[in-house]
């Protein structure tokens, strides 16, 4: 088949794909196209040719006399003759720009035609006129259009009623009727192809927005997942740092506890972006396979607390029910909830701070709550776990933490109250996060 085709195209001269399509399209719509490739680029070049081209041929007419052949009266002066056929020819050359208006002006000399009974054959270029009105103007020209054409054929039954002219304008008034209906015909074509040249630009213009859309969905996506993932770990890893460094003067053996604590979170901050970056990169030939190690779960929810303990934050935690009926991609947005509460207790609480978490699986919601009850930072006292003291810092950095609690929840249509916690006289003792996730319909049903 290759071979065939090899052949083929040395027939053919050594032409591409490209010009052998062209050779399969028909000789008439290719002149058609040339024709009006032609007329876009120099349309008053065109007018001016066809004008041309109509006006030597009704003059050819008048000169062999073929006019006489059809004629009621053959004693119409010549030069009333000439003025009738310049009159109908000429504006033609209007016929585009001003299709009414050339109309009007032809149906002065069409008078004279039906008056005179010279009955020039001339008077048929009124149709092309008729068919750029039908094409160009709205519907309602249409009367004024058929009022035109059908006055002077009534003036000349009337003038000469002897003759067949009654016959003769009906046969025109048909004819007008005709051009008139092929006009709305090419255009309702025209408009129906612009209309579906404007829809495949909009739908074009539809998916461009949506691959931006998408970009930005997954950025926002991945900037979530790489705040949780250094922001908790590094958050644990600088706790451990200051409880190693606090406890190396006095206890060595808690101090390398603390570097152990240090080197298991770094592995495991690597692994996840590990993961994450395996998922962005492209296929290469002999590219290592991703790592398609499961997203963390609630499963994985003791991990998380045991690691947040080792940094020396205590952390209570209550469980009511079990995960089971909990989609996996909500039990993600749970840990990560959690993970970034722990986070910000870490970050911000100050030393002394201990944390409570409180889950709870109902039949169609999960509800978890993460509080806090901050210590007061002392220079003077020693921490009884390492943390870093920022206690004028607010809670949850407005850049990524809050935000992205924020847009994890609205992905599953729930709520989150973050805030303050305070006493019974109104003053702040901790923070709260309070999160209200609905199950999927799929899964409650």
């Amino acid at each position: 088949m290759r071979s065939l085709g090899r052949r083929l195209l040395l027939l053919k001269g050594g032409r591409g794909p490209a010009s052998c399509a062209r050779d399969f399209v028909p000789f008439p719509q290719r002149v058609q196209q040339a024709v009006r490739a032609a007329d876009q680029r120099r349309p008053r070049v065109w007018d001016a040719l066809l004008t041309s081209f109509w006006l030597i041929a009704v003059l050819i007419d008048l000169n062999d006399g073929g006019w006489r052949m059809v004629a009621i009266n053959k004693n119409v002066p010549g030069w009333l003759l000439l003025l009738i056929t310049v009159s109908f020819t000429v504006p033609l050359y209007w016929r585009r720009s001003h299709p009414f208006t050339v109309m009007v002006a032809t149906a002065v000399p069409a008078f004279a035609n039906s008056l005179s009974g010279a009955v020039l054959q001339a008077e048929t270029l009124q149709l092309i006129v008729v068919y750029n009105i039908a094409y160009r103007l709205p519907f309602r020209s249409f009367w004024w259009v058929g009022a035109l054409i059908a006055a002077p054929q009534t003036a000349g039954a009337v003038r000469f009623p002897d003759s067949a002219w009654w016959d003769r304008g009906a046969q025109f008034l048909w004819a007008t009727l005709f051009v008139a209906l092929m006009g709305v015909v090419v255009r309702s074509r025209r408009d129906y192809t612009r209309a579906l040249v404007e829809r495949a630009r909009q739908l074009e213009t539809e998916r461009d927005q949506q691959t931006r859309l998408a970009a930005a969905a997954e950025r926002a996506r991945i900037a979530r997942e790489m705040h949780d993932i250094i922001g908790h770990n590094l958050s644990v890893i600088t706790g451990l740092a200051d409880g190693g460094a606090y406890a190396s003067r006095k206890s060595p053996e808690r101090a390398g506890q603390a570097l152990e604590g240090i080197a298991t979170t770094s592995r495991q901050a690597l692994g996840e972006l590990r993961r994450l970056l395996d998922v962005l990169r492209e296929e290469a030939p002999g590219a290592r396979e991703p790592d398609l190690s499961p997203q963390p779960a609630l499963v994985d929810l003791d991990g998380l607390v045991e690691r947040v303990r080792a940094a020396g934050l205590p952390v209570h935690t209550t469980v009511h029910g079990t995960p089971d009926a909990v989609p996996p991609g909500l039990q993600l947005t749970v840990y990560r909830l959690l993970q970034e509460a722990l986070t910000n207790t870490m970050k911000h609480a100050g030393p002394g701070a201990t944390a409570e978490i409180q889950v709870r699986y109902e039949p169609d919601e999960v509800r978890l709550a993460v509080t806090d009850r901050g210590g007061r930072p002392d220079s003077s006292a020693e921490p009884p776990h390492p943390l870093p003291v920022d206690g004028d810092e607010p809670r949850a950095d407005a850049g990524r933490g809050l935000t992205g609690m924020r847009e994890r929840t609205a992905l599953y249509s729930g709520t989150l109250d973050a805030g303050p916690l305070t006493d019974g006289r109104g003053r702040p003792v901790g923070w709260r996060v309070h999160a209200l996730l609905p199950l999927p319909e799929e899964t409650t049903t």
